[in-house]
């Protein structure tokens, strides 16, 4: 089985308090985007070993999400051994899932292929031990991520009219260690600025003002390139544009 896993862009991303957990509550839309694909292929193994191949990666392919995900899996169900091969075009490091997306792609894909009986909530569920905005691919769909980015609620996006580019500047990626280390939450300021889905229900021109990522401030600080790659599409005409997640991509809307 073969599957070109897709990648997503944040229309928004607050970070709104650190846990007592470590982690961060946050807001944000997931919106899938299809400039991007990886290629995830699965099948069952011929030499009775699990094993993944990375072709375009530089990492442990034992240690990647993909095969994450069949061990997730294989807590509950008796799988068979696979083989897996991923071929990595998507940007790393980027801000754009392209590794949870790897991941949830093969949770939908063993389930297909073994016949596992698990809906969307059920993979949901497996994809979000795997990582804050794996469940958002088991869906696909626009949808408001609140918690870590696993308690998803669909939206309904209407960006008719609308195109989106993305882009990021060559060699520069931004860890999510590195972003969160400096993000201040909105709970320690004193600026107050509107909601989610209040900044959403403006026409896309607005956006530009009320429509935030809070990663912004202290990643433009530390990669200024990525400040200055905003600033050209705004040059180009985009009627807004953001960094997505954590960085260092940057998404411009502009009318189609």
């Amino acid at each position: 089985m073969k599957a070109f896993p897709n990648v997503k862009i944040n229309l928004g991303l607050s970070i709104l308090h650190r846990r007592d957990d470590g982690y961060h509550d946050l807001e944000t839309l997931f919106v899938p985007y299809s400039g991007f694909h990886d290629e995830l292929e699965i099948e069952e193994s011929g030499d009775g070993r699990t094993s993944l191949t990375l072709v375009g990666g530089d990492w442990d392919p034992m240690s990647d999400l993909s095969m994450k995900a069949y061990h997730a899996l294989c807590r509950d169900f008796s799988l068979p051994p696979v083989s897996m091969r991923l071929v990595k075009h998507a940007p790393v490091g980027a801000g754009l899932g392209s590794g949870s997306s790897d991941a949830a792609f093969a949770l939908k894909m063993l389930s297909s292929m073994f016949s596992l009986g698990l809906d969307d909530a059920a993979l949901a569920g497996y994809a979000s031990g795997i990582g804050s905005d794996c469940a958002f691919f088991i869906y696909n769909r626009p949808m408001v991520g609140r918690g870590r980015g696993e308690l998803l609620s669909p939206y309904d996006l209407d960006l008719d009219g609308y195109r989106i580019e993305v882009s990021m500047p060559d060699g520069c990626r931004v860890s999510t260690r590195e972003a969160y280390s400096d993000v201040v939450p909105r709970d320690r300021r004193t600026a107050v600025m509107p909601g989610l889905e209040e900044a959403l229900s403006r026409p896309v021109p607005e956006w530009r003002d009320v429509l935030v990522n809070d990663f912004e401030p202290s990643v433009f600080a530390a990669h200024p390139e990525i400040a200055a790659l905003k600033e050209d599409f705004y040059r180009r005409g985009a009627v807004y544009a953001s960094m997505s997640g954590s960085g260092s991509a940057v998404f411009g809307i502009f009318r189609d």
